[in-house]
């Protein structure tokens, strides 16, 4: 098994209790009873979690556990049927997406969303917010706005950049690869300058190659002091990469831990496996 992360975060959550709803020492992300049902279904039913400032997060699961629906609910793209969360110290939970955002906390998707027919340097620049060129009547007056966009159109360079596709800026975006697309969605979520970023499967579709560059850019952004949580079914990103794991089965948090925590944690285990008859169950790490 890769080794943990020694980053800050990481030292920080040594010390918490690997069960659910553990107490963080510097939350960024607060959430109780969060629940979400379709008909007869309880896909989410969340007592509560808290996600550490600073520290990447990983949300694991069975298939149908859950996860995406939580995702979507804590960024405003689902309505929760009780429950509240708090970003930053404030209250979030009757937010729509666009406001979240602007508060910092943006998310990709596992089906990458880019704008087909702009270019790559065009939808980064889509990204930024506050763009006041985009206002009715300001958009007369370029005069207005003109230094703006300008200074969206270097931090949207820089990012090209940082993310090796500074090559393919004036490609239309619906000509990338899986992992081209999944890279140029993570850098426009960073135009917005996020304090954290909630990622929904980041490898899905990508190559071998790519998928190694995706890593090492979502450690170099925690280590830069975002916040990151991520859905992922990948083991080996998982336990290579995030200071945290959560596991949800059935719409619960059943287990939360340190990766090594996480990796020989019988309720784990079962999640994804199914008991083994005749198998003792794996000692829980403390």
């Amino acid at each position: 098994m890769p080794a943990e992360s020694q980053a800050p975060a990481a030292t920080a959550l040594s010390t918490v209790a690997p069960e659910p709803g553990a107490a963080k020492p510097d939350p960024i992300l607060v959430a109780d009873g969060v629940t979400r049902s379709f008909g007869g279904l309880h896909a989410v039913a969340v007592d509560h979690l808290e996600l550490q400032r600073g520290a990447i997060t990983a949300l694991i699961g069975p298939n149908g556990a859950g996860k995406t629906t939580l995702f979507n609910l804590l960024t405003g793209f689902d309505r929760a049927g009780s429950g509240t969360w708090t970003f930053d110290g404030a209250k979030v939970s009757q937010l729509p997406a666009y406001r979240l955002a602007r508060r910092g906390m943006v998310r990709t998707f596992q089906l990458t969303k880019a704008l087909a027919r702009l270019t790559v340097l065009e939808n980064l620049q889509l990204g930024a917010t506050e763009q006041r060129g985009e206002r009715m009547y300001a958009a007369l007056m370029r005069p207005l706005w003109r230094g703006q966009e300008a200074d969206n159109r270097v931090r949207a360079e820089e990012l090209l950049e940082r993310f090796k596709l500074d090559h393919l800026r004036d490609a239309h975006a619906g000509t990338l690869s899986g992992g081209q697309r999944k890279l140029l969605e993570l850098a426009r979520a960073l135009m917005v300058r996020p304090s954290m970023l909630m990622l929904d499967e980041p490898m899905a579709g990508v190559n071998p190659a790519l998928a190694q560059s995706l890593l090492e850019h979502i450690v170099e952004l925690r280590d830069e002091g975002m916040t990151v949580c991520f859905v992922e079914h990948d083991m080996d990103m998982v336990m290579g990469t995030s200071d945290w794991v959560v596991c949800l089965a059935e719409g619960q948090v059943i287990a939360e831990g340190t990766p090594r925590a996480i990796s020989t944690n019988s309720q784990v285990v079962d999640a994804y496996l199914g008991k083994q008859h005749g198998t003792p169950p794996a000692e829980e790490s403390s």
